[in-house]
């Protein structure tokens, strides 16, 4: 991230406007405001803090909720007035739950990347009435186990004439890959790359 604070145009409360939209489903998440200590925590931390009018404030978006932002990119407009903040969000975006803070956008992207996000949210934020946080809770052995189940529900299901069986264990076994990938630290995107460059290749 190159931006240069210096040559931001603040306006008169010191203040910019920040439009802010998500690395994988480029959806607009929100609208914010940053002043220069704002912008210079965000390119030093790589996590989105904005500043609050009300409070008078600085705060980071997340610290509380479990919904973080990791800035992939923040870059100006032409006039240097405005800022547009790619992140990838971290569950949602909004603090009544919804994806969006604007109305009516929902989460246009991959139904995996977007259950991605709400696992990798779940082990910053457990929740006790979660399945997921009890699975993160057990540890890895109870995460693999339940792979291994589910693989061999697949083979099960399989030898079925009825493929809805099949579509639903292949979901479960989906959803335990994405939180042994979240358990390990492995981001979406890395899959994404390998898979393009098999794609790419004999494939």
């Amino acid at each position: 991230m190159n931006l240069k604070i210096e040559e931001l145009k603040f306006n008169a409360d010191g203040l910019i406007p920040a439009v802010v939209q998500d690395f994988t489903t480029k959806d607009v998440l929100m609208f914010a405001y940053m002043n220069a200590e704002s912008v210079k925590l965000t390119l030093e931390t790589g996590f989105a803090t904005y500043y609050s009018r009300s409070r008078q404030s600085l705060w980071k978006k997340g610290d509380t909720s479990g919904n973080l932002q990791s800035v992939k990119s923040i870059t100006h407009d032409c006039d240097n007035d405005a800022l547009l903040v790619i992140v990838e969000q971290t569950g949602v975006a909004c603090h009544t739950g919804s994806w969006s803070c604007f109305e009516g956008v929902e989460a246009s992207g991959s139904v995996v990347a977007q259950l991605a996000e709400v696992i990798a949210a779940r082990k910053v934020n457990p929740q006790e009435d979660s399945y997921t946080t009890y699975l993160f809770n057990e540890g890895i052995d109870k995460i693999l186990k339940k792979i291994g189940e589910e693989s061999a529900e697949i083979i099960i299901a399989s030898k079925n004439e009825d493929a809805s069986e099949l579509v639903y264990e292949i979901s479960d076994l989906v959803y335990h890959i994405l939180v042994l990938m979240a358990e390990k630290g492995i981001a979406i995107e890395e899959i994404n790359a390998a898979l393009k460059g098999r794609m790419e290749g004999k494939y």
